[in-house]
């Protein structure tokens, strides 16, 4: 692709690219690409200006050369790019607010007094309509007080002050449905799909795909865990699906030969092969826009405090301009107070403060999926953590394999990895990758492979049964036994690594040895949310009380729970709730997915399973643990900038009612204080919240 660098500092180049224009669906593709190239940081395109910025770290001609490698053509094929685009929203948005603004400037300007007369009568109809409807339905609200202000202000004959209030009042409505917009199609996209691959079926073999390259006809494989990717139906197998984040259906659906299936649904139990109708996977999104939007899900307890708060307060400024008139008979004071109210500043500023909110918690890397939830991270005390790529790197690695049973241990993984590529897991995934360097290919040689959720994974190889698992589900479930003669061995394994058991037929045949180090920054950060107000500390894990206590000692938790099994992680995070705290669970495995349901707020690591990200309420990269630390400094942030904005809204104008009653203000200067007012905090709201360092934090914590 050509381009000229228009701009350049150090780690930051500004390309424009060469061709005329650059359309929206474009720019997502080339944001989207290009976040994808090694060392780059962060991708703004400027789609009008047909700019790019890349700030990165190392090489400068890497990103030269990913410049001059890139085409259209190849994005498309490689990158998936959502049917609904928050670019598109912002520009319509973005050219309304400046057709109104420009509208108005011309009119005042240019437009001689009779037409500027007509044109504020012809605006304040819908006002007008807005408040009868109130009056017919005995109810007080805003809409009431906006009509009657407007239309006293149109028959004292001052059209200036009532084309000025409708004006403030349709950029307020403006901005609030932008804000509304925005929110939900930034939630809809955390529930849409982010599935890159799939298993494709070809020719009786699986083949891992990208799902760009997957087309109508096609038979994809989805199993325990997995997300659906795609529109279609099945084909083969019968499977449990969780349709909640679809449907809002609190129990599993099964789903059995033709019957349909949905992208972005869960397949909880079973697994099957399905065939594509829908390539995109995005047939649904409307009906998941649909679904949040009659939801209030996404509204924290704060927003519809707020809301509510608004309307209440309608008959009291109601009350005082009538008050105000009958002790000072003088239309102008009565018209002052009823040109104040406070619905604009807590509709409006508040929404916008979660939003913030929610924006600075995706630039750490957070997503969040309802303003509720920061809400109950600020006021939550305690939380709770699986071990396994939580607290431990989601990436462990195989530190050795030792076999049994006169078996070749190169054999041994190569069994291993071939059962373990199926299900996503940071346990299996290491053994996949060790294989992977120590180049063994494994074919496809066994049969179906059955999933036991927190045990293991089962199959066959030619006529005998292939386990791999806990130590539990190898000897005590399945009653396999360690072979004669080597009992000495089995007790010398090493007791520093957590391990996973292979058994073919009734035999241990090795033992994988998992070398699960501890987050560098793990004891750092539970003793920084100590400091932040978090009370108790909890880890849960199914692994043996031998490497818990040693992970437990390390970190520095209150308590542990291990060889828990997922209902006992679920039951004993409700037991909390039971207790009166409010819960944090953090998790990234299938087995997390009951206890994220069960906590006030589930974390998930972002490189977890499919099924726990869908599950919880927030996701978090998991690329350090600091993370949750940011994100309760932004709820704690938000709690305050909200109880700061209840403040200044009553208390502000409250003085402009104070004012007006006592003739200081007159009806024009109170709409246009009021106003300013509800502006002037609604981008306030939008600012940032504070960031303290992590280095400054983790140094307080130490003190």
């Amino acid at each position: 692709m050509k381009a000229t660098i228009e701009h350049e500092s150090r780690g930051r180049i500004r390309f424009r690219f060469s061709q005329k224009q650059m359309s929206l669906k474009q720019a997502d593709l080339l944001e989207a690409w290009f976040q994808g190239v090694n060392g780059v940081l962060q991708v703004t395109v400027h789609e009008r200006t047909r700019c790019l910025v890349v700030q990165y770290r190392g090489d400068r001609n890497g990103i030269l050369d990913a410049v001059r490698r890139f085409s259209w053509e190849q994005a498309e094929q490689s990158i998936t790019v959502p049917a609904q685009s928050t670019r598109a929203l912002n520009r319509e948005f973005q050219e309304k607010l400046v057709g109104k603004i420009a509208v108005k400037c011309v009119g005042t300007l240019f437009l001689p007094t009779p037409l500027r007369i007509a044109r504020v009568l012809w605006h304040a109809i819908p006002f007008a309509g807005r408040g009868l409807h109130c009056i017919l339905h005995r109810k007080m609200k805003v809409e009431l007080l906006d009509a009657i202000s407007i239309g006293v202000s149109v028959f004292r004959r001052d059209f200036a002050t009532a084309g000025s209030v409708m004006f403030l009042l349709e950029i307020g409505e403006l901005l609030e449905e932008w804000t509304r917009k925005k929110s939900i199609q930034d939630l809809a996209q955390c529930m849409s799909l982010n599935v890159d691959r799939v298993w494709l079926r070809a020719d009786g073999n699986e083949i891992l795909t990208p799902i760009s390259q997957i087309q109508v006809g096609d038979q994809v494989v989805v199993r325990v865990g997995g997300v659906i990717p795609v529109d279609g139906v099945v084909v083969e197998g019968e499977v449990m699906v969780n349709q909640a984040s679809l449907t809002g259906e609190s129990v599993p659906v099964a789903k059995r030969l033709d019957s349909p299936v949905y992208a972005g649904t869960i397949v909880e139990e079973g697994e099957c092969v399905m065939e594509v109708r829908q390539a995109s996977g995005q047939s649904r999104y409307d009906q998941i826009i649909t679904m949040i939007e009659q939801s209030e899900q996404m509204k924290s307890a704060s927003e519809s405090k707020a809301s509510n708060l608004a309307d209440k307060l309608v008959p009291y400024t109601f009350a005082g301009s009538i008050l105000s008139y009958v002790l000072t008979r003088n239309v102008t004071r009565a018209l002052s107070v009823l040109m104040v109210d406070f619905s604009c500043a807590l509709k409006l500023a508040m929404p916008l403060t979660v939003l913030s909110a929610m924006r600075e918690a995706g630039k750490e890397h957070i997503t969040v999926k309802g303003g509720k939830f920061l809400e109950a991270i600020a006021q939550a005390d305690t939380i709770v953590f699986d071990k396994t790529g939580t607290l431990t790197h989601a990436c462990p690695k195989v530190a050795k394999v030792i076999a049994f049973g006169g078996n070749e241990e190169a054999e041994m993984l190569r069994l291993a990895a071939c059962l373990e590529e199926h299900f996503p897991h940071s346990m299996a995934n290491a053994v996949v990758e060790e294989a992977k360097l120590r180049g063994l290919k494994h074919e496809e040689y066994h049969s179906k492979v059955e999933y036991i959720v927190a045990h293991g994974i089962a199959s066959k190889v030619g006529e005998d049964r292939v386990l791999i698992g806990s130590a539990h589900f190898v000897f005590e479930d399945e009653h396999c036994v360690v072979p004669e003669g080597e009992q000495e061995k089995f007790d010398a394994l090493p007791t520093a690594y957590s391990h996973l058991y292979l058994a073919i037929g009734d035999q241990l045949s090795a033992v994988i040895c998992i070398e699960d180090p501890l987050r560098q920054e793990a004891a750092a950060v539970l003793n920084a949310l100590r400091v932040m107000g978090i009370e108790k500390t909890v880890m849960l894990t199914g692994d043996s009380t031998r490497t818990a206590c040693t992970i437990a000692k390390q970190v520095g938790v209150d308590e542990f729970c291990a060889e828990v099994l997922p209902e006992d992680k679920a039951n004993y995070v409700a037991d909390l709730r039971r207790a009166g705290h409010t819960v944090i669970m953090v998790g990234d495995g299938i087995n997390d997915s009951p206890a994220l349901s069960e906590a006030d707020v589930g974390i998930a690591i972002s490189d977890g399973a499919a099924i726990a990200q869908e599950i919880a309420d927030i996701t978090i990269s998991g690329e350090n643990l600091w993370e949750l630390v940011r994100l309760r400094q932004i709820s704690t942030g938000l709690m305050k900038r909200i109880r700061s904005n209840y403040r200044f809204v009553l208390g502000f104008n409250g003085m402009l009612i104070a004012l007006g009653v006592v003739g200081v203000l007159q009806p024009a200067a109170s709409a246009t204080l009021h106003n300013l007012s509800t502006l002037g905090i609604s981008l306030h709201s939008m600012t940032a919240l504070p960031n303290p360092e992590q280095k400054q934090l983790a140094q307080a914590c130490k003190d």
